[in-house]
């Protein structure tokens, strides 16, 4: 008996050891994300929200040479792919998402913005069968509906507080669901390394060529806010990485709810934002079936051992 209880306490020691770094890697980078977004929200007033996003992919790209060139990994292993197409439309999506992100924090709380985002599980969940093949069962198509109700709680449309805004973070929502169902399918072939490069290379390319439409004259802070969000930016992406290689995606992804807790305590700190009784109600609800997508997922895997998706 004590045999077991030891190999028992000794088990549970070595999944917390290992899950536990994970979780904290994670939680790290979800809070470096919405600091990001914090900062963003402060200078959409000064500059426009594409040039924002262009010097967040001026700053990451600089982290990332500082990166590989620490590690002296070959740029022809960096820009070997089996879907050259693919690794360079996956950060089109990004920049659009994070464009319309940028656009919402100008006129929209920060909290609320962040909430409204949390669609993105879902919208995935609507896009699988169709972009991927995936099979989506009733009870996930059940979830996205539910969801959809919270966010209509969330912007209560027709009320005399609507605001179009509202609909940048959702546009936001669903080309991140794109970019990370183009993470899916790239995992299967494409490294790690190699899906970092073209994300922040790529995403410096695309923002480079919209960004002329939108210049406005800078100051040094500004280029200051560029290489710091920039460098938390690709900070926060190589701890995800590392909470990834630690533990499944589906044990994570409930952490990344811990957004909302970010987003209302920097909303208060520095907006002195309070989130109102609706949106935490709506919040709730998109909450809930975004978890339960979650649960079903890790449901399947369990079912389908074989089956292997996400960041590798």
């Amino acid at each position: 008996m004590f045999f077991i209880e030891y190999k028992s306490c000794e088990l549970i020691w070595m999944i917390s050891s290992r899950l536990g770094p994970a979780v904290a890697y994670f939680l790290f980078s979800i809070g470096l994300i919405t600091v990001v977004d914090t900062v963003c929200k402060i200078y959409t007033s000064e500059l426009a929200p594409v040039q924002l996003v262009w010097g967040y992919f001026v700053g990451m790209c600089l982290t990332l040479v500082f990166y590989f060139g620490s590690r002296q990994t070959k740029l022809s292993h960096l820009m070997a792919s089996q879907q050259t197409a693919l690794q360079w439309i996956r950060p089109l999506f990004l920049v659009l998402s994070i464009c319309a992100l940028f656009v919402g924090l100008k006129f929209l709380p920060l909290a609320e913005a962040v909430i409204l985002g949390f669609m993105a599980p879902l919208f995935i969940t609507a896009l699988a069968y169709p972009l991927l093949g995936e099979r989506v069962s009733i009870h996930r198509w059940l979830a996205v509906v539910v969801g959809l109700i919270g966010v209509g709680i969330v912007v209560r449309p027709g009320s005399g507080i609507w605001h179009w805004a509202v609909i940048m973070p959702l546009a936001g929502a669903l080309c991140f669901s794109l970019f990370q169902l183009s993470t899916r399918r790239l995992a299967k072939t494409e490294s790690t390394d190699g899906m970092l490069y073209h994300t922040g290379v790529g995403g410096l390319v695309w923002s480079t060529l919209l960004v002329p439409f939108f210049w406005a004259e800078t100051q040094p802070i500004h280029w200051l806010v560029f290489l710091g969000t920039g460098v938390l930016g690709a900070v926060a992406h190589l701890c995800m990485i590392q909470a990834f290689e630690r533990a499944q995606a589906s044990l994570l992804a409930p952490f990344n709810y811990s957004k909302l807790l970010w987003g209302v305590i920097l909303g208060y700190l520095v907006f002195d934002e309070l989130p109102t009784a609706n949106t935490l109600g709506g919040t709730t609800l998109i909450i809930a079936a975004g978890l339960y997508v979650v649960y079903r997922e890790s449901s399947d895997d369990n079912k389908a051992p074989t089956h292997t998706d996400g960041i590798r």
